[in-house]
């Protein structure tokens, strides 16, 4: 059985990592750490000695940062409010939505310019970006008359079907 100490000096080693979960086992004992993005828990547990050898197993996760609970909390207040702020500035807003799951392109190649930027005058049928879906290219336009008041997607980046990609103020 690990000592307190070397046990503590996983959980320092798994908190500055990008590993999710990490599981030990030897002589019967068992130690699972799991971490997200509120709290970080470890649990040992003690199993009946059938299998005398060492079994180390790593299970890598996408990688989450371990705060404490209070600092969470209160952020997480402080997070909820500004989003109602902000739900309640972008009522009246149009959202230009993602058709499809795929990769957001801003310009029709990396040297052009966006199609268009926060302040951009648009039309039903201005094309704003590019969402490329199994290597094709799929134009998406405004659908709405108005001025893009915010871009929400960044170039390059992974985007969900129904995901907003811009704000519009409708004409």
């Amino acid at each position: 059985m690990l000592k307190v100490q070397e046990i503590r000096e996983l959980i320092k080693l798994v908190d500055h990592s990008s590993i999710d979960e990490f599981v030990y086992e030897y002589e019967g004992s068992k130690i699972k750490m799991k971490k997200n993005t509120e709290t970080s828990t470890v649990t040992t547990v003690q199993v009946p000695q059938a299998a005398p050898q060492a079994v180390p197993v790593v299970q890598q996760a996408a990688p989450a940062a371990v705060t404490n609970t209070a600092p969470v909390q209160d952020t997480k207040q402080e997070e909820a409010v500004s989003i109602a702020a902000a739900q309640a500035d972008t009522s009246n807003l149009h959202k230009i939505t993602s058709p499809m799951v795929g990769t957001f392109y801003a310009s029709p190649t990396p040297e052009a310019d966006a199609y268009v930027k926060a302040g951009s005058v648009v039309t039903k049928d201005s094309i704003v970006c590019i969402v490329e879906a199994m290597k094709l290219f799929n134009e998406i336009e405004a659908e709405v008359n108005g001025e893009i008041v915010e871009v929400l997607a960044k170039n390059g980046q992974l985007v969900e079907y129904g995901q907003p990609l811009f704000l519009v103020k409708p004409e």
